[in-house]
């Protein structure tokens, strides 16, 4: 049993096929990153789906009553489809589903119908009955393997939309639990949210929490009216009684691993590669980037519609600048979706007509998955970077992008209504119904003077190095109770030498505070790989990569831009 349960739609594992059969890894990500200290520290266990397909004779065995094995020592690939499995101390159990479960509750009731409506209805939500009936008979089968697993009096946290009937069930099944849920994408307002066909549903099975998490605090207000209006309920602040308990309704707005994403920005690897991109693009002034999953809701057609409109005007020309644009796949067998590749690679091949030449593309189009450290690079390389979504829950490639600009250099042009544009306060916030606007705001981005740009990326740095993912998963689990998050990386030593540099230009003292902290001598060797950072940084002014000097520091065990007498934007 575990006194600390994570449920979530998809398992933290990747599939290592060997020689020696198969095996299971940690995958890379912010929230597993966060999570694993507190449940390695309480022997916790997260439940999720795989991601492979299974009968329906395996799902019938798997509901039934079943009793729990002893894990010790058994970490094989059958084990794990019996939910007998330890990947780097995190019990795994896997729930199955079907290809009619994938259809209907994933691709069906949570992707074509919640998400779009969650997504201010950017996309027209479809609602079939069949879907409905398949997401609550998942969400059953979550909740019964998290009440089998968790033990007496445990914490539970749920993850997102497609499980937002689990606190409910689970309150019913298990009174004794404490139980967390967050949602990651935003929650719509009382007038969008009206549209939904189980709309009463859906309400009370978030109301089975004892929190409720949302990225920004007008998700919170939007839930605590809904449950005013729709079912008569009196909430005072951000706490609303039910059945004679209080569920409290706040935003924790969700981050990155920080230190990990300046590793990479500041390994030998990943500084060659950023210089290599410069060079395959053949040397730009200004390489403009965008990096999304392709998804209606990112806004990348609006994007490099304005990118050519501004060719087309003689305010930007090529090869002198150019985009590119990395559109991960994703949901392909959705219809909408095949449209929307369509659509945008249509946008492509015109301007690359337009206003390429043979050789030199006015837009790089990539349509498929990159590694971290490949992205690392590129948003080294980049001096541009567009996060425009339409509507987003928060958009971690914005606060990525900041945390590998450990050179202070580059600019990034933030929409409105990405959760991240009320993080990342200097970035250059962009409404993207607005093209004229966007274009404007494009432009001076390109242009903008270096040290306007160095102390804006440096305010949105160091609001990052306070507010990382572990700092998000602290906070809410502070505020759950029961478990207690790891408390985040102290940032005293930042803070000291910003201190040292104020009083006495701050070079020799912040160079003494680093080495002090790294246990190095002054004329130490860099060394490193992609997978261990060591340093690196970029010309702000040029775009091109130079040696790390003085002004960057240690900052959990990694070499940082160093926050000089600059006050925040």
């Amino acid at each position: 049993m575990s006194s600390f349960v994570v449920v979530a739609n998809r398992l933290p594992v990747d599939e290592v096929i060997t020689e020696a059969g198969r095996s299971w890894r940690r995958s890379p990500g912010g929230l597993v990153t966060a999570l694993h200290p507190v449940l390695v520290e309480h022997a916790g266990s997260w439940i999720g789906w795989s991601g492979g397909v299974s009968t329906d004779q395996e799902v019938a065995r798997f509901d039934r009553p079943r009793r729990r094995e002893p894990t010790a020592g058994r970490d094989h690939g059958d084990d794990y489809r019996r939910g007998q499995v330890k990947v780097d101390g995190v019990e795994l159990h896997p729930v199955p589903l079907t290809a009619d479960d994938i259809e209907r509750y994933y691709e069906g009731f949570s992707n074509a119908s919640l998400w779009p409506l969650y997504h201010d209805a950017i996309e027209t939500p479809v609602y079939k009955r069949k879907w409905w009936d398949s997401f609550s008979r998942v969400n059953e089968r979550f909740a019964a393997e998290t009440a089998r697993v968790a033990d007496p009096g445990a914490t539970v946290w749920i993850q997102d939309y497609q499980l937002q009937l689990v606190p409910s069930i689970l309150r019913r099944t298990r009174p004794d639990l404490r139980i967390g849920f967050f949602l990651h994408i935003p929650f719509p307002p009382v007038e969008l949210f009206m549209q939904l066909p189980r709309r009463v549903e859906i309400l009370h099975g978030l109301l089975g929490a004892d929190l409720v998490g949302f990225q920004r605090p007008l998700g919170a207000q939007n839930f605590l009216r809904l449950t005013r209006h729709l079912l008569g309920l009196r909430p005072r602040g951000n706490v609303v009684e039910v059945d004679g308990r209080e569920v409290r309704a706040d935003a924790f707005p969700i981050s990155i691993d920080v230190g990990e994403i300046e590793g990479l920005a500041l390994s030998p690897l990943v500084r060659q590669r950023a210089e290599r991109i410069r060079v395959e693009l053949g040397e730009p002034k200004t390489v403009i980037l965008g990096v999304d999953r392709l998804d209606y809701t990112k806004g990348i057609e609006g994007r490099i519609k304005a990118f050519r409109e501004l060719l087309s005007e003689g305010r930007l020309s090529v090869p002198e600048t150019v985009m590119v644009q990395v559109a991960t796949p994703s949901r392909e067998r959705v219809e909408r979706y095949q449209a929307l590749r369509i659509d945008v690679e249509r946008e492509v091949g015109r301007i690359n007509g337009d206003y390429g030449r043979v050789g030199v593309p006015a837009v790089h189009y990539l349509h498929q998955s990159y590694n971290r450290s490949e992205l690392v690079a590129l948003f080294c390389a980049a001096d541009v970077m567009m996060v425009t979504p339409l509507r987003d829950g928060m958009n971690l490639v914005a606060k990525e992008y900041v945390a590998s600009r450990v050179d202070l250099g580059g600019a990034l042009v933030l929409s409105e209504f990405a959760g991240a544009a009320g993080d990342l306060r200097q970035a250059f916030l962009v409404n993207p119904y607005d093209l004229d606007g966007m274009k404007d705001t494009l432009l001076r981005a390109t242009t903008v003077d270096p040290m306007d740009g160095m102390r804006r990326m440096r305010a949105m740095r160091r609001f990052l190095r306070t507010h990382d993912v572990s700092h998000w998963a602290h906070a809410f689990l502070e505020a759950l109770g029961g478990v207690r998050g790891v408390p985040p990386a102290s940032s005293e030593l930042a803070a000291a030498a910003d201190e040292a540099a104020s009083s006495d230009g701050g070079v020799t003292s912040a160079e003494e505070l680093s080495r002090e902290a790294n246990n190095q001598s002054p004329d130490a060797s860099v060394s490193g790989s992609v997978d261990n950072g060591t340093s690196a940084g970029r010309d702000a002014s040029r775009g091109t990569l130079r040696a790390p000097t003085a002004d960057m520091i240690s900052s959990n065990g990694h070499r940082v831009d160093q926050d000089v007498g600059e006050q925040q934007l």
